[in-house]
C-alpha cells in the first residue's frame, strides 16, 4: 500500500516510520480509503503489541502515516530457515494473540494477519503491523462484517500467494467475517512457526483456497514431535473450519497461550510438556 521510510522528529527527538501512499495509488479512491482505514483502525488501538499511529496527514498531493518505528525482523524472515524453537515461538504467539484480543475487544478485525505483518524486535517483542484491510465489527462479538468488503483481489492469477494462504474459510468464500476469522489466520501462522510448513499451500491460488475449504491440516505432532498437546489443541481449535468451533473470545485464546508459555518457562525439562 505504500513505501515506508525512517524519519526523525526533531521537535520530539525521536525516530519514527513514515508510510507514504504513492501518487499512483492516491489517485484510486479504493486505495486511499484502505490507506486511511489503516491509520484510523490502528490509531484507535492502544496496545504494546500493536504498532502505534501518530498521525495521518497530507503534504500537497502526498498522503502519509507517521507511526512508531519498529526495529527488528519480520516473522516471515525468521521462518525462512524453518520452524521456530518452542521456547521462542510460544511467547511470540502469546503476544500476537494478546494484540489481536485488544483489537477484537475494540471491534477491529485485522483480516490480513500473516508473517509479513508481524515484526519481532531484537528482544523478542512483537508488533502487529498493517491494518490496511481492517474493518470494524461489534466489540469482540459475532457481529459480522459486510461480505462485500472482503478483498478477494489476491485470488486473481499472478497475484501474491501470501494473503490467500492465510485466509479463513469464510474469507475465502467472501462470507461475512468477525473476529474468529483472525483466529483462523493466527492458527495458520502458529502452525507455520511450530512446524516450518505453510498449512494449506498448494501450486495455485485456486488449489490453496480449495485446501483451506476442504482439507484437514497435517497433524502438528507428526511434523514436530516436541509440540506439547496443549499447543496442538490450540492450533486445532483455531483452524476449525466452522467459526463456531473456534474460540468464543480471543481473550480465551490469549489466556491459554499465556498459561502454556508460563508452564514452558517453569518446566525443568521438555518432558513435563510433551504429549501423553
Amino acid at each position: 500500500m505504500g513505501e515506508v521510510y525512517r524519519a526523525r522528529d526533531n521537535r520530539l527527538g525521536r525516530d519514527l516510520a513514515i508510510k507514504i501512499l504513492s501518487h499512483k495509488l492516491s489517485a484510486s479512491k479504493k486505495d486511499f480509503e484502505r490507506f486511511e482505514r489503516e491509520a484510523r483502525s490502528a490509531s484507535a488501538l492502544n496496545h504494546p503489541n500493536i504498532v502505534t499511529i501518530f498521525e495521518l496527514g497530507q503534504v500537497d498531493s502526498t498522503y502519509y502515516i507517521a507511526m512508531e518505528l519498529v526495529e527488528g525482523e519480520l516473522l516471515r524472515d525468521m521462518l525462512a530457515a524453518g520452524s521456530i524453537p518452542l521456547q521462542q515461538a510460544i511467547p511470540i504467539a502469546a503476544q500476537i494473540a494478546d494484540g489481536l484480543a485488544k483489537a477484537h475487544e475494540a471491534g477491529v478485525v485485522h483480516r490480513d494477519l500473516k508473517p509479513e505483518n508481524l515484526m519481532v524486535s531484537r528482544d523478542g517483542f512483537v508488533k502487529i503491523l498493517d491494518f490496511g484491510l481492517a474493518k470494524l465489527a461489534g466489540p469482540d462479538t459475532k457481529q459480522p462484517l459486510d461480505a462485500g468488503t472482503v478483498d478477494t483481489s489476491s485470488t486473481l492469477p499472478g497475484t501474491v500467494m501470501g494473503t490467500v494462504e492465510y485466509m479463513s474459510p469464510e474469507q475465502a468464500n467472501a462470507l461475512p467475517l468477525d473476529f474468529r476469522s483472525d483466529q483462523f489466520s493466527f492458527g495458520l501462522v502458529l502452525y507455520e512457526m511450530v512446524t516450518g510448513k505453510r498449512t494449506f499451500r498448494r501450486h495455485s491460488n485456486a488449489e490453496t483456497l480449495a485446501a483451506i475449504l476442504r482439507d484437514d491440516p497435517e497433524p502438528v505432532a507428526s511434523l514436530n514431535s516436541q509440540a506439547p498437546a496443549p499447543l496442538c489443541w490450540i492450533i486445532e481449535r483455531c483452524l476449525a473450519k466452522n467459526p463456531k468451533d473456534r474460540y468464543s473470545s480471543t481473550r480465551d485464546l490469549t489466556r491459554e497461550l499465556a498459561s502454556l508459555r508460563d508452564r514452558l518457562s517453569e518446566a525443568p525439562s521438555r518432558h513435563s510438556l510433551t504429549r501423553t
